[in-house]
């Protein structure tokens, strides 16, 4: 979705028009009504149709604007009708009066809740009158989308929704042709970090749906699944980080949770704690002392809650004064950095005398991680393994911890693979001799 011109226009309403059946005479009065009486004047209703459909007159009239689209589908549709769309706030809606125009006012008035509001027919308080083979479709698909793409949202498949401007502007369009853009839209939504909350509904099926269009309409969602798989496991989600700490994987189960008591113990008992490139770990969810830092705004996004402090900033350059913490935490990061362009000395400026820095990363002088590496790229090719682009040894990261007038007080592993060292800033803390045990 492209960025559109500075507007007053506090709502929009948007309504596809995809597959020739609607109730724009019926609706389109009923939504002027309820806009008028909750938001005011700033508000526009947008309509999106096939160019040849003559449901544009009805719309003109009725004081809605109408975009067109080209190619048929409702994703096509819903692009349009986004796109054009000028409102701070955007609901989206079924224009066959399934949706009742007046929980607008409901999803207005709860707008400051969540980024996303999902109109649901599936969470408590929410009524869904639906024939008995729609119902058991729609729960059927929600689940299997719920469990595959590990959403924690029950109707997935709800066209009802309410979007910040700013949610829609960060995702872009959708790619998906049929009403999976759904499904694709809070995929990238969540992925980007933004919140998400479904408010209970009362939801009457409009018409009855044929046997084969429920069929088509299924099998169009099972045909999305797989793209949103991918999607849904990149490496850029914003909760990958956090995810994998619970993953079904695992191999992947016990590293991350390997690595999160070693260094939870190596900060034991610090006071002030930077966690430098935090992303989305349960490291710095653990740590209410802590200060994150990170590049990637849908991470920071993603860690939001009461309390926490969290910063947009690169290791090299850290908005914080001389001996800030006395903790440094920064885990899986630095072998993402090209050597050229990386400087560790900022970290080492923060850390006030005595002070501890745990730095680690995989240790590319063992066989078992390069072996574990290449496996990985075959099986996970989206994975953390193509992003590694500047490889550590042992030897080679310790001289430039000490390089930077570091002690070395212990390294520890992760499956003999991921070293993780713990070294001090010279001070009235520090202790050298500690070290002698690991040259």
């Amino acid at each position: 979705m492209s960025e559109s011109p500075a507007t007053s226009i506090e709502l929009s309403v948007v309504i596809p028009v995809w597959n020739g059946e609607h109730s724009l005479g019926r609706l389109l009065p009923r939504v002027s009504s309820v806009l008028a009486s909750v938001v005011g004047p700033s508000v526009e209703v947008v309509v999106a149709t096939p160019k040849d459909d003559a449901a544009g007159d009805l719309v003109v009239r009725a004081g809605g604007r109408v975009v067109h689209f080209d190619e048929p589908g409702y994703g096509h549709a819903l692009n349009a009708g986004l796109a054009n769309a000028r409102g701070q706030w955007v609901v989206t809606m079924d224009a066959d009066f399934s949706h009742h125009p007046e929980f607008i006012r409901t999803l207005w008035l709860r707008r400051r809740e969540a980024d996303v509001l999902i109109a649901s027919r599936y969470v408590s308080g929410a009524v869904s009158e639906m024939s008995a083979s729609r119902k058991l479709a729609s729960r059927v698909l929600n689940r299997v989308y719920r469990t595959t793409l590990a959403l924690p949202y029950r109707d997935l498949s709800s066209g009802f929704r309410m979007y910040r401007r700013r949610v829609l502007e960060d995702i872009g369009p959708v790619s998906q042709e049929g009403l999976g853009a759904l499904q694709e839209l809070l995929v990238k939504a969540f992925s980007q970090g933004w919140t998400i909350r479904e408010v209970p509904l009362f939801y009457r099926q409009s018409r009855r749906c044929a046997r084969g269009h429920l069929a088509q309409l299924s099998l169009g969602y099972v045909r999305a699944l797989g793209k949103l798989i991918a999607l849904r496991n990149s490496v850029k989600a914003a909760d990958y980080d956090s995810r994998a700490f619970d993953s079904w994987i695992p191999l992947q189960r016990y590293w991350q949770r390997a690595r999160f008591r070693i260094i939870r113990s190596m900060v034991d008992g610090s006071s002030r704690i930077l966690d430098i490139g935090c992303g989305s770990s349960r490291i710095l969810a653990s740590l209410p002392q802590a200060v994150g830092v990170d590049l990637q705004i849908r991470k920071l996004r993603w860690m939001r809650a009461p309390g926490r402090q969290l910063v947009a900033a690169s290791l090299s350059e850290l908005p914080f004064g001389d001996g800030s913490f006395d903790a440094v935490i920064c885990s899986e990061v630095i072998e993402h950095i090209p050597h050229d362009e990386i400087v560790l000395s900022d970290m080492v400026r923060v850390l006030q005398p005595g002070g501890t820095l745990v730095l680690g990363t995989p240790d590319y002088g063992r066989w078992i991680w390069r072996t574990l590496e290449g496996m990985y790229k075959k099986v996970f090719p989206q994975g953390y393994a193509t992003e590694h682009i500047n490889p550590y040894t042992r030897q080679s990261l310790r001289q430039e911890i000490e390089s930077m007038g570091l002690v070395v007080l212990d390294v520890q592993y992760v499956g003999a693979s991921e070293m993780i060292f713990k070294a001090v800033k010279p001070g009235d803390a520090s202790s050298p001799g500690d070290a002698a045990r690991l040259r």
